[in-house]
């Protein structure tokens, strides 16, 4: 074969073919493969003729086509699919050649799958990708992660393809080094799930507070993405509430309230726990989904449970400037915990991460692209240490303009019977964060009474631990001290 790709790419759903024809409208060649063969053969006589495109109808065809050393993107579904391209490929390689896995894949595996392909002399990149559809074919965000060694070879390709903020940088850039890729990416989603959680309760309590229909809801987000709220999310939502059915009625009113999810919350609510991070916006966004999806039990127990009707009188459009307010410094929330997750990962697993560079990956092509995270890079940038995103005083002083409009939307709201799990958990955050002295230390001393689990005094240094005989009949031994 006379001509050599550049990279090759096997997976060829809709992820997939976009990628493919984004790369190659960047001036390289692209080598493509697919488990069902067909849909090679209809992609060459489709979307990729006349193309830089080969078709492959094998794995060794595929591998004899690149240039080396040897660059294969995987787009495969997530979990055992990866792996067992990944035992197809290495019969086929060379040291020093690279897969790329860029699908959703848990950060743990990637993790394993760097180890193994180093161990055999090749380099893996893990790198989340985000956008959508439309990401990949004109511009995605990217975050790389896996063999340093890897990434020279990549660079060039990838940012290329990725998203630009307006001076042109790419929203491309290594992240670190085995899952750090796939953990970003993570996170990301998560965030995302937290923000799409947060929309819906503002749509639901101008619809069932407000009584607002959804051309007039359509009005309130289309005026709040001109401010501080612009981003890709709130646009959408603009745009879904203006989208009119056959019949010119609302499409949106007639979707079933049942939302899927592919796991990505779940791993993050998972990974909080497991480093004892607070995550608590974004797991209230998991378990509104999961709640969302027992509709027939909801069904049934709205026949039995009572609450509140929900009744407005005050004034809507001093109303609706709070529920503004609430959104943002919600959001500002989710952000923070999301990036408290991240510092936390890093210590834990040796990562060289760059906060304010993955605010930057996030600001064009994905998903939860928005202004509001040039801020975000701002705030690092100017403290790379930054323990907490609240502590930043342009993020502290837009939560203290938002405070009262915030509590007064989760009042109206929880007085009213309107479900909003995120805004209230995202409000509960903020005042547990801003008190010195919560009230651990009786829980500590239940601890203690029952478990003898000791606990510290204020009067003492920090490390020391005491057990009290409550009862006067538990004897003076003490349990050890240990987190979970």
């Amino acid at each position: 074969m006379s001509q050599k790709a550049d990279i090759g790419l096997i997976g060829l759903a809709v992820m997939g073919e976009n990628l493919v024809l984004n790369i190659e409208s960047r001036g390289f060649t692209v080598a493509v493969f697919n488990r069902t063969v067909e849909k090679v053969d209809h992609f060459m006589g489709g979307r990729a003729k006349g193309k830089s495109i080969i078709g492959a109808h094998s794995i060794e065809e595929l591998v004899s086509s690149l240039k080396t050393p040897r660059k294969i993107m995987l787009m495969v579904k997530a979990g055992k699919p990866v792996d067992e391209f990944i035992e197809l490929l290495i019969p086929h390689l060379e040291k020093g050649d690279i897969i790329i896995d860029g699908g959703n894949s848990h950060y743990p595996d990637t993790i394993r799958r760097t180890k193994y392909l180093e161990s055999k002399g090749l380099q893996y990149i893990g790198t989340g990708v985000s956008g959508g559809e439309e990401g990949a074919l004109l511009g995605p965000s990217i975050m790389p992660g896996g063999s340093p060694g890897a990434w020279p070879h990549v660079k060039p390709i990838l940012q290329s393809i990725a998203a630009k903020v307006e001076d042109g940088t790419p929203c491309c850039d290594w992240v670190g080094s085995d899952g750090a890729g796939h953990f970003v990416k993570m996170v990301h989603n998560g965030i995302e799930y937290g923000d799409m959680q947060l929309i819906t309760e503002a749509y639901q309590i101008m619809k069932d507070l407000l009584g607002m229909n959804a051309v007039e809801i359509h009005e309130v987000f289309k005026e709040w993405n001109t401010g501080d709220l612009n981003s890709y999310l709130i646009e959408i939502t603009r745009d879904i509430l203006a989208f009119k059915d056959a019949d010119g009625k609302p499409l949106v009113d007639k979707i079933l309230d049942t939302a899927g999810q592919k796991g990505t919350g779940k791993w993050t609510s998972e990974t909080s726990l497991d480093l004892g991070i607070p995550l608590t916006l974004i797991s209230e966004a998991v378990y509104g989904r999961s709640l969302s999806a027992m509709k027939e039990q909801r069904v049934e127990a709205s026949k039995v449970l009572r609450g509140p009707e929900p009744s407005f009188k005050g004034d809507k459009k001093a109303f609706l400037k709070d529920l503004e307010k609430a959104l943002y410094a919600s959001k500002i929330v989710s952000y923070a915990q999301g990036f408290t997750l991240l510092r936390a990962a890093a210590a834990e697993y040796k990562w060289n991460l760059n906060y304010g560079g993955i605010a930057l990956l996030w600001r064009g092509g994905c998903i939860i692209r928005s202004i509001f995270l040039g801020k975000i890079k701002e705030a690092f940038d100017k403290n790379p240490n930054l323990s907490n995103l609240l502590l930043d005083p342009f993020f502290s002083d837009k939560i203290e303009q938002s405070q009262d409009g915030w509590r007064r939307v989760v009042s109206a709201a929880v007085m009213n019977g309107i479900w909003v799990p995120a805004f209230s958990t995202a409000l509960s955050y903020f005042d547990g964060i801003r008190n010195s002295r919560l009230p651990a230390n009786l829980l500590q001393a239940q601890r203690d009474y029952f478990g003898a689990h000791q606990y510290e005094r204020v009067d003492k240094p920090r490390g020391e631990f005491f057990h009290t005989n409550w009862t006067g009949h538990g004897g003076e031994t003490a349990s050890s001290t240990y987190l979970a």
